[in-house]
This record gives structure tokens, sequence and C-alpha cells, in this order.
């Protein structure tokens, strides 16, 4: 059966699909789906395990920014609704089983060819018997899907969903788990994961008596006893619009692959050991792990290293260019010397409120032009008597986003003959 909160999300594909003027046919088509598929999303009997999907169904709909975000958080709403439900068929299928041992104990003991003197036989091969162990078998099975789901939540998008990590940790296993050591360059140069080293990640420092704070991109579980009340699926290589993403990548360009589209651009950041190029965009869903009102109270920039820009070779990402989301809530200047977030756009400033109903979806441009900067975000939160830090960052790595001036610009041409070839000089300060 729906869910509330997936008719919610349907009736807001219904309306863009209607609007657009396309047919369900065409637009399954267009997005590798079935036509039946993409009727039971737009009448909420399913909803898609990824955000991207949505989001495709949204451009080819014509959706505009602020449509976006109200796309992303109903989604996020649908999403966690069908997990909740996952999680509540685990218990339910275990006491079927135990319900099922029970039948099968008491007909046996109720044989009557089980004398006081005799014990009852089960003969081979018994049929209630295999009923258990089928029913048993099943129930493990159901466990096993939804634990998952309950301890890594609602908002692990597994898009970048591959690159968005919103895993509930304990406040305590989060404070003792050591920092990722850097990751080895994919060409074998020591240079192509080149980052300023961290310092002492904030997960690891004492906090004041009476706060708390989380680390990595997730606080406490749902219903932990001092958990943080807040988590925050990540998005560290979202596209503000198809056409401007640049990454610096140590390699010439007769060894880099075809671009990434956005779902796929964490991986490919990854193999490659890329450095976003003058500007990052990020994505930040934020949600209250309970029906507890959160307040966000700001958003502080942690410079973990600064130095001059990475010498690399700059390439364009831009594929299938066309109108996207262009929605800037926030914006960071990393070249200054005490980088922080700023407004955009006439969106109005701090405090937020989110909970577990009412999720909030943060967009944050991150700009460089003379430095080469790792850094990372800290969400300052409070609810009730409680307050905290809660870190942001890449998968539990800073975030980083060098300049790119006067380097080597690469651009990939579509077509029969498609590769890299040399971009047009561009405008040194094309990046605000």
């Amino acid at each position: 059966m729906a869910t509330t909160e997936a008719k919610a999300f349907a009736e807001l594909l219904t309306e863009l699909k209607d609007r657009s003027g396309q047919s369900y046919g065409a637009l399954a088509a267009k997005l590798h789906v079935s036509t039946s598929t993409l009727h039971r999303y737009c009448n909420g009997d399913a909803v898609p395990a990824e955000f991207s999907v949505a989001e495709r169904f949204g451009r080819l709909c014509g959706a505009k920014g602020e449509e976006f975000v109200e796309l992303h958080r109903r989604w996020i709403l649908a999403d966690e609704a069908r997990r909740r439900s996952r999680s509540a068929a685990a218990p339910t299928a275990v006491a079927a089983a135990a319900s099922d041992s029970a039948s099968v104990e008491e007909r046996a003991a109720e044989s009557p060819e089980a004398g006081p003197d005799v014990p009852a036989v089960d003969p081979p091969p018994s049929r209630s018997r295999k009923r258990l162990y089928v029913t048993l078998a099943a129930a493990a099975v159901v466990v096993a899907v939804a634990v998952p789901a309950v301890i890594f939540g609602p908002l692990n998008d597994s898009s970048t969903d591959r690159s968005s990590v919103a895993s509930e940790v304990s406040e305590g296993a989060a404070s003792k788990s050591p920092s990722p050591s850097p990751s080895a360059s994919p060409s074998g140069s020591p240079s192509a994961d080149k980052s300023p080293s961290p310092k002492a990640s904030p997960s690891d420092r004492v906090t004041p008596s009476g706060k708390e704070s989380g680390g990595g991109a997730a606080g406490g579980g749902k219903g932990a006893v001092g958990g943080v009340p807040v988590k925050v699926s990540t998005k560290p290589y979202a596209f503000e619009d198809p056409c401007t993403q640049h990454y610096l990548v140590d390699r010439p360009a007769t060894r880099v692959p075809p671009p990434p589209n956005e779902p796929d651009a964490p991986g490919w950041v990854a193999a490659l050991g890329a450095v976003s190029s003058g500007s990052q965009y990020i994505e930040l869903a934020i949600q209250g792990t309970g029906v507890e009102t959160v307040v966000l109270k700001g958003l502080n920039v942690r410079v973990v290293g600064s130095e001059a820009p990475l010498a690399w070779n700059d390439f364009a990402t831009g594929v299938g260019c066309g109108g996207g989301v262009t929605t800037r809530a926030f914006a960071i200047d990393l070249d200054a010397g005490r980088p922080s977030v700023v407004t955009k756009g006439g969106q109005r400033d701090f405090p937020y409120k989110v909970s577990e109903s009412d999720p909030e979806v943060f967009q944050i441009s991150a700009n460089a032009s003379a430095r080469y900067v790792s850094w990372y975000l800290e969400l300052e939160w409070s609810s009730g008597g409680r307050e905290g830090t809660l870190r942001i960052d890449d998968q539990g790595k800073p975030f980083r986003t060098s300049g790119a001036k006067g380097r080597p610009s690469y651009q990939y041409l579509l077509g029969g003959d498609s590769k890299w070839e040399t971009a047009p000089v561009e405008d040194p300060d094309q990046y605000p």
C-alpha cells in the first residue's frame, strides 16, 4: 500500500508529467525504465531507489529550481517511509516463524501415536519441519535486508549517493574512530592524491561538558540516548548545471576516461584522484532523527590546509548541457583569509529548523581561484537542552578544491570521434 509520503511524491511527479505533455512511454524510454515502473512511481506504489531518477525525470519535464528542491524533499520523506515499512516487516516475519514453530511443537505433543513411554517420532520427511525451516529462512532474509536499512538510515543515497554516507553511528563510536588514511594514487604518482596533511579530526576532540559532537556525515541513531538528533546526506560532487563542472587531474588527456554524469561523478573522481577545479558544488539533505525539532544554528568552514593551486590539467565535464538547477542558497570564498558560509540569491540566513518529517536541502558553492584548499563544514545544532556540532565532509575526508588559472584545459567533444581536446582559452576570472 502506498504511504502518505509516497503519494505526495507521486503527486508532484504527475503534476510535472502532465505539464510537460509527454506520455508515460516517451518518458520511460528516456529514463531507461519500463512504462509500468514509471506508472508505479507516479501513482505512489513505488519510490525510486535513487534520487537521480527523479532528478532526470524533473529535467525531462522542465522543472525549475524550487521545484527540484521540493522534489528532493518529498523523495527524502517517501524513501524514509519505505525504509520504515521494511524495518517493521522484520519483527512480523520473526513472530510468524515463532508462531509456526510453536504450532509444530503443539501438534507433536498432541500426537496420539506418542504415548507416555513411547517417544513421538517425526516420520521422515516431516512436512511440518520443512515448513518451519522455510519460514525461518525467509525470516532470516527479511532481517538481513531490514537491519542494514535501519543501521544506515533513510538518507543513504546510493547514487552519489554512493558519495553520500549517512550511516547512523553512536556518539561514542564516532569519537573513537580513526581518521581514514589517504588512498593511493591510481597512477602511482604521489601527487595524484596530494592533500595537505589533515589535522586532528573534530570527531576526536573533547567537547565542553553538556555538548556533543558527531563525526563524519551522520549523527546518533534514532532513539539513542544522548545521540545527535540530526543527520546529513552529502553529495560532494553535485552538478549546479550540466555544463559548469571542472576537475583537475594529474594525468595527460589520453589517460582520462570520458566525463561522468552526476550520479557517476563520485566514482570518476575517486578513480582518478581528481580535485574540484575553481568551484565545488555541494548538496546537503539535512533531517532530524526524531519528531523533536532541531534548530540548525549555523554552518562553519574549517580549513585543514591551504596551498598554491595544483599544477594539474583541467577537464570540463559538461555532458548534455541544458537547463538545470540554478538555485544557489549559500556560497564560500575559499581564497579568503577566514572562509565563511554566506547566503546567496536572496536566501535567508540561519537559523533553520528540521525534524524527521521536515527536512531541509542546502546547496553550497565553494569557490577557489588562488589556492588549493582542503576543508570541511561543521553544522551547529541544538535540541531541547542539548547542543553540539556535526562534521560534514567527503566520506570522512576533507573536501578538496583548487584554483585552475593558467592550467591546460580540455573539453570532451561528443560525436563519432569523441575524445578530449584542448579547450578555448577562457576568462581567468571565470569562477566567481
